[in-house]
């Protein structure tokens, strides 16, 4: 197993992605955002464990993710001008983002 910087980030970003939807639910009851942060978050997961695993698809894979999240989250950002959970979401994707690409 290998934890690298950007393994580590997949791995918290992923949980931070399940954690994030299950309060959108519990808040306002949406079951986009359970849907949306359960299978994000386990997407991140998976592709962190891959990459933990020395797979480069893990990374590829992971990266796509967070590059997603990150666009979709600058949509809502600026649609409701609400920093939480879209800033938050920004900020893990782009760190996410450039741990992978620093240890690339």
């Amino acid at each position: 197993m290998n934890f690298s910087p950007s393994t580590i980030a997949l791995l918290v970003y992923g949980v931070i992605a399940i954690i994030g939807g299950i309060i959108g639910f519990t808040k306002s009851q949406s079951k986009a955002s359970i849907i949306s942060g359960s299978i994000s978050g386990v997407g991140l997961l998976i592709a962190g464990t891959a990459a933990a695993q020395n797979q480069e698809w893990g990374k590829i894979a992971g990266m796509a993710i967070a590059a997603l999240l990150v666009i979709v989250f600058i949509v809502r950002l600026i649609k409701t001008k609400k920093f939480m959970p879209a800033g938050l979401m920004i900020i893990g994707g782009v760190s996410t983002l450039g741990a992978a690409l620093l240890s690339a």
